[in-house]
């Protein structure tokens, strides 16, 4: 009993070393990039942002039956951001989601997402956005842009809320995230499958809402240049 006892005490004492042995290291990283911020809310965090895949999500949403929705993500997309902080509306956004690469956690479903009926993904890999025109409405920019799914483009509006910037340091460049959402039908772009259901309903839904969850990447900081030899 002693024994499990004196167990029992070391670990909870070596958690709690590790506990703050951790936030030691992390935290003064973090602050320091806060710190080391330039102009606070007022800086330039003009310049090309890359979509960093790990840490953002391209989703979308379907009733189903009338009911509740199912959510599905395309886990394969690329995207970059080309922010101008002095004048929004020289910005531009563009992304691309591999058709294939639908997921909505149910394998079946996903073959059928794939095939003619939905996606047909061996003839139209890509679904893609490239902006034409962004507005500023408040805080929130209002991107257009041409929407391409199955062969098909359409005009379409993301209101795009950005959500803030984080300044960057010597590992790497500053990160900015945003989040937009919108809703196409998908009659529009050829997607057709599905019936109405004898209450009148829709088996599924033509509008389908996307989903937007992004941050991205700028550059790496240039190296400062090394101080001139001095003089002998």
């Amino acid at each position: 009993m002693k024994r499990a006892t004196y167990l029992l005490g070391f670990a909870l004492i070596a958690l709690f070393i590790f506990s703050n042995s951790g936030a030691e290291a992390i935290n003064p990283t973090i602050a320091e990039r806060f710190a080391n911020a330039s102009g606070g809310e007022d800086a330039d965090y003009s310049g090309s942002y890359s979509f960093d895949k790990n840490h953002s999500a391209i989703s979308f949403r379907v009733r189903h039956m009338g009911l509740v929705d199912v959510i599905g993500f395309f886990r394969d997309f690329t995207g970059t951001i080309n922010y101008n902080a002095k004048d929004v509306s020289k910005s531009t956004v563009e992304f691309a989601a591999q058709a294939t690469s639908v997921d909505t956690g149910v394998a079946p479903r996903d073959t059928h997402l794939r095939s003619a009926d939905f996606f047909e993904v061996e003839k139209f890999k890509e679904i893609t956005f490239k902006s034409t025109k962004v507005d500023s409405s408040g805080k929130t920019l209002m991107v257009t842009g041409d929407f391409t799914m199955k062969g098909v483009t359409k005009s379409i509006t993301f209101p795009v809320n950005v959500a803030g910037f984080l300044p960057g340091n010597e590992r790497g460049g500053p990160t900015m995230g945003s989040t937009a959402k919108t809703v196409i039908n998908r009659r529009d772009y050829g997607i057709n499958y599905g019936s109405k259901l004898p209450n009148g309903a829709l088996a599924l839904s033509d509008d389908v809402e996307i989903d937007l969850q992004i941050e991205a990447k700028g550059p790496k900081p240039a190296a400062p240049a090394a101080a001139p030899a001095p003089k002998p």
